[in-house]
């Protein structure tokens, strides 16, 4: 077969120098056309093709669950101490450091820790009030975080500074008459005389008749404070080893009754700075035998140290219980705790302190939602743990045996909370009463608790104290302004650890300071 017209190139998707072009006018016999069909690239098989999608997303896979595993095991990879409040913590080393819910709360208990908040937040006011009514008649303060600002220690000043009172245990009879609270206003004093506050009881600390156990220097419209405290503050100096001068400062309290006479020589006064709130559930959830196993009153191993436990008064379980809050170990869980501090702080009667027609300001779901938040706050996180010269404090804290009271390491166990059961935390205290000396002593025994003995401060974020609260204090009464003064002003059984720490060298006392200021 020939063709009989010019083929047109077009039709030829073959390269024309691939394909002889007869001469004019064309034809072409059937035995010289040859079909080059167009190239086509390489066809694999589709299961090829599936198979290396399934392997590409089987690595992925295992890729986010080695990430996500290494994320929530992070002390497979971090120093030890690091997750200070196990896996309660948060790494946030901000001014709200202490006031972040713990990251292992369900949806549920994060909902209840925002209400929680908001009780700690709310401010009273006095009846009648369609918001938080019941401030007073006499008080502290009028919120919780007003005292705790940023859920950390409070200030030595008004308003946040407090002074608990009581009678010595042996005062005769004729010495128990009521103080002059009110001055002439009798219906402040009848208030007084039936008001919940004056029924807590703490042992071997009785209540002043008119006052209590604390002095409210602050009252609503139409009454007078209880008293009115003022601080002074006096200095005394000392040296190093190395010659280098230190001042320590320390109060003066002056307390006046509204007469304007001064309390009666015989009431026993102890001024208390808030402490920090975070991290308090972790250390409700260790176990009575953990604590009661370290104590050891009477120095049985000879190093010196003798923690003893406190043992205080249940209001629910109406026994003697283990001590573990406040600064002497005077309160057996955060719900008394929380219950006490509305009453005595803010005059807010509530499920535990209700009033004398059993009425209260707050229900018992407020109140638990203020107790769940100061259990659930987050611990943060240490940071600075490889740095050398943290190391380097770190050996220096355990050569001058501060560990002996201040213990790392310790374990949680079952709590109704489950976020705070069974953790690794690092607290640095063992919730015990030491002697500290007379430098420190208030002279009022609380339970168990002489006047010369204080429980053990739990150290973790001890450096984000001046971040969270600038010129906060150190010490039961805030009278510390640095940690080298907290720590100088230990005495009793911590005085070696003192007395080591006070002849180092300028460089290891900051070494140690700085490791303290990781935690």
């Amino acid at each position: 077969m020939a063709f009989d017209k010019p083929i047109p190139y077009s039709l030829f998707p073959i390269p024309h120098s691939s394909f002889p072009i007869p001469h004019s006018p064309l034809t072409m016999d059937s035995s010289q056309f040859q079909f080059f069909p167009p190239k086509l690239p390489s066809q694999k098989p589709l299961s090829s093709k599936l198979w290396k999608y399934l392997i590409l997303f089987g690595l992925a896979f295992l890729l986010a669950w080695g990430l996500s595993f290494l994320f929530n095991r992070q002390e497979l990879l971090l120093p030890t101490g690091i997750l200070a409040g196990g896996e309660t913590t948060v790494n946030n080393r901000t001014s709200l450091g202490y006031s972040q819910p713990a990251p292992n709360l369900s949806p549920s208990q994060l909902d209840l820790h925002t209400e929680g908040d908001r009780a700690f937040e709310a401010t009273f006011v006095t009846r009648p009030a369609d918001i938080n009514p019941g401030l007073g008649p006499v008080f502290n303060n009028a919120s919780c975080v007003a005292c705790h600002t940023g859920d950390g220690r409070g200030m030595p000043v008004e308003g946040q500074l407090l002074v608990r009172v009581s009678l010595p245990a042996n005062a005769p009879v004729n010495q128990q008459q009521p103080v002059s609270a009110g001055g002439k206003n009798t219906r402040q004093q009848t208030i007084f005389a039936s008001h919940p506050e004056a029924s807590v009881s703490l042992g071997n600390a009785p209540p002043v008749p008119g006052l209590g156990t604390q002095i409210q220097d602050h009252a609503v419209y139409g009454y007078a404070p209880e008293a009115n405290v003022k601080i002074d503050w006096q200095e005394s100096q000392g040296k190093y080893g190395d010659g280098t001068q230190y001042s320590l400062r320390s109060p003066n309290i002056s307390i006046a009754l509204p007469d304007g006479e001064p309390l009666p020589q015989n009431v026993l006064t102890s001024p208390r700075i808030p402490p920090s709130v975070f991290g308090k559930g972790l250390l409700e959830a260790i176990p009575d035998q953990t604590i009661l196993a370290l104590a050891d009153a009477e120095d049985r191993d000879r190093n010196g140290i003798s923690g003893r436990p406190n043992l205080v008064w249940d209001g629910e379980k109406k026994k003697l219980v283990l001590g573990r809050f406040g600064h002497k170990a005077n309160t057996a869980n955060l719900l008394q705790q929380a219950a006490a501090a509305y009453v005595n702080d803010m005059g807010v009667t509530n499920p535990l302190f209700p009033e004398a027609n059993g009425s209260t300001d707050i229900d018992p779901a407020t109140l638990k939602a203020a107790t769940f938040y100061t259990q659930t706050l987050a611990v943060p996180a240490r940071t600075l743990a490889d740095n050398p010269e943290v190391k380097r404090g770190h050996k220096l804290f355990i050569q001058a045996n501060c560990n002996g009271c201040h213990i790392q390491e310790l374990k949680t166990g079952n709590h109704e909370i489950k976020a705070l059961a069974n953790q690794t935390i690092y607290p640095y205290t063992d919730m015990l009463l030491h002697d500290l000396g007379t430098g420190l002593a208030d002279g009022r025994p609380d339970f168990a608790a002489t006047g010369n003995e204080w429980r053990t401060a739990p150290l973790w974020g001890l450096g984000l104290t001046q971040t969270v609260l600038p010129y906060s204090g150190y010490l039961h009464d805030g009278r510390a302004r640095t940690i080298e003064e907290a720590i100088l002003w230990h005495s009793g059984e911590a005085d070696p650890a003192k007395e080591k720490f006070r002849q180092m060298q300028s460089g290891e006392r900051q070494a140690l300071v700085k490791f303290l200021n990781s935690l």
